[in-house]
This record gives C-alpha cells, structure tokens and sequence, in this order.
C-alpha cells in the first residue's frame, strides 16, 4: 500500500511516499481502506520532534481517519466489511492515518452519517474528541452554565463552540474581528476580539473556560471564572497558573485526548443533525503531505486540512 513515511525528525521534507505492507487488524480491530485522513498541529509537532513518537522511527504519522471497513479482526461485532466509518486512531501511541489502508481499534470508530462525506468526517475526530471530552466529560458543561472559548475560530475552538451551544451553555468566545460573525454563526452568544479587549475587562463570573492556546491565555481565562469552576487546557500548566487557579479556587485541569466510542458516538449523532461541522480549508492528494505540513504550520488555511489518499 501507499503510505506516507518518515525516517527521521526534520521539517515537512522528511515525509516521503512508500510502499508498507497492509497491515492485517489484530483481534478487536479492524482494517479500513482510507478514504480521508485529516491532518492536525499534532501531526506536524510529532513530524519534527518536538512531541517524539511512542514506538520511534519510522513511523506513518496522522490519527484521523474515515474510510470503509476492509476486514475484521476476531471478535469484532459492530462492523460487517463494507460499511464506511470515522473515527481517531489511538492516540498518542498508534498513529497511521496517512495512508490506503489503516488498522484500529473497532471501538475507536463510529458508523459515519450518511449525509456527511468523508472528506468532513475525516476532519472531525481528534479536535471534537477534544472538546467534547473537554465541556462534556471534564467541566460538564449543562445548559443556563456560561462558558469561555478561547480561539473560538480554530481547529478545535471552533467546534467547541458548536459543541457548547449545543449542550445549552452561553457562550463566549475570543476570535479576531475578521472571524467574529464565523464564530457567532457557529452558535457563540458573545465574541471578544483578542486584539483589541482583554478578556478579563469584558468577562466575569464563567462556569468553565477551554484554553487550547498557550502563553497569557490561560492566566487571563482563569480571571474570568467563577470560584469553583473549571478550567480546562490542551497544552499542560506552569506552576505561576497553577498557583493562581489555587487562589482563585478555580479546577485546573490538562486534557489529552483518547480514542472514545462514546463520544465519537455523540460526535456522529451532532454531526448527522447538522448540529456540528468541521471547517474544511483545503483538501491534497495523500502524496501532498509534506506541503499539507508546510501550509498548515505556516498558518496558511483557515480550516482543516485533509489529505485524499
């Protein structure tokens, strides 16, 4: 099969089309004939080093993936072959999304809804994953609660705020003045330009804020929220905002996503009623990986970018 490898850590140049064998699915998994593959900033921090790959090198990089089931591993009960699924590789330990044919856990995938293409649901798995555990599972966001977004246009920020909206929250998100009707269309009840306001002057008094960026976002989200609510951060903590939460009395918590029949179950469900969808910027050939790369760390698309093998 075609695949996109890498034989070391470097820039986009590293990845190089190959032939692997096809791989066969162990018990409990199955074999899916790649139809998209969505690409995320974690692909390309894995691509050069800065997050290393569990197993080392060389790897076939990429966790979101829809496509059609090719074959069953024993043991296997939702799937018959033939049916056409999405869903996330397990992360961080078995990436694999970038090529014709890839193999997983059954239970890390969902059937697809008709009425999405694999192009939409390719690029939805790691980043709703992410906010559904986040406002979902982790602050437990419930309708009437107010929340923050930070980033309320990106990867995930985005349908974040989808995923808000649709649990009944108020929502309020950060979004440039070019993206503000973008993100209030998506369901944001109020959106704060990050250029112009400091969040902390306009925003007080939130149940549960999701910070997917780094830097002073995370300190100025922890001022806008209530005693005894939630913060929730895609990239860790230092100790100056773990101290601060302590003070505030705010729950710091640091999420990593993982494979979940769950909620890829309620992910497809959103997505079937249209109450959730993914940005699409741009699509490329599998062999364009490396320039997928090159667009997407340079900041290039608005959007998800999924790679067609």
């Amino acid at each position: 099969m075609r695949a996109i490898i890498q034989d070391t850590y470097g820039g986009p140049g590293v990845l190089t089309e190959g032939e692997l064998p096809i791989p066969e699915p162990a018990v409990g998994e199955i074999r899916i004939r790649v139809r998209a593959a969505g690409v995320n900033p974690t692909d390309w921090k894995h691509r050069d080093g800065t997050i290393p790959y569990d197993h080392g090198l060389p790897a076939v990089t990429g966790w979101d993936v829809a496509g059609v089931v090719d074959k069953l591993g024993r043991g296997v009960t939702l799937y018959n072959e033939g049916d056409e699924v999405f869903g996330m590789l397990p992360y961080p330990h078995a990436p694999g999304g970038y090529a014709e044919f890839a193999t997983g856990p059954a239970r890390a995938f969902v059937h697809k809804p008709a009425g999405i293409d694999f192009t939409q649901a390719a690029a939805l798995p790691l980043a709703a994953l992410t906010a559904w555990q986040a406002l979902n599972d982790t602050a437990r966001v419930s309708g009437g609660q107010r929340v923050l977004i930070q980033g309320g246009a990106g990867g995930v920020g985005h349908l974040a705020v989808q995923i808000a909206h649709h649990l009944g929250a108020h929502v309020t998100a950060t979004a440039s003045a070019d993206d503000a009707d973008f993100v209030r269309s998506l369901g944001a009840d109020q959106v704060v330009d990050y250029r112009t306001t400091a969040i902390g002057d306009v925003l007080s008094g939130v149940d549960a804020a999701l910070v997917p960026l780094p830097g002073r976002n995370r300190l100025d989200a922890l001022c806008t929220i209530r005693r005894g609510g939630v913060l929730v951060s895609l990239l860790g903590a230092d100790d100056e905002a773990l101290a601060l939460a302590d003070r505030l009395g705010v729950a710091y918590r640091g999420l990593m996503v993982q494979s979940d029949h769950a909620g890829m179950r309620a992910i497809a469900h959103l997505a079937a009623r249209g109450a959730l969808r993914a940005k699409v910027g741009t699509t490329l050939p599998l062999a364009d990986a490396a320039e997928a790369h090159r667009r997407g760390e340079a900041g290039e698309i608005d959007g998800k970018l999924v790679l067609i093998p």
